[in-house]
């Protein structure tokens, strides 16, 4: 069974890839570290709510388009 953890990271790493960011680039991006990033793509950590929304500004989108996103994985 996939995680919520998972669900979000494979979200937040395909949005990543499709803007053309790196993992390190994007980190810098959000303002969090790269290992830190590695391990929220891998699903290994809880991400906090402020995290998440830095994530979405690096994204260039609301948070709700990245939840849109979770929530049509299975």
């Amino acid at each position: 069974m996939t995680t919520i953890e998972e669900k979000f990271g494979k979200i937040v790493r395909q949005l990543r890839e499709q803007q053309g960011h790196s993992q390190e680039g994007f980190a810098s991006l959000a303002g969090v570290h790269r290992t830190y990033m590695s391990s929220i793509e891998r699903g290994k950590v809880q991400v906090s709510i402020h995290v998440a929304q830095k994530l979405a500004d690096a994204l260039g989108m609301p948070l709700s388009k990245v939840f849109a996103q979770l929530e049509k994985l299975p």
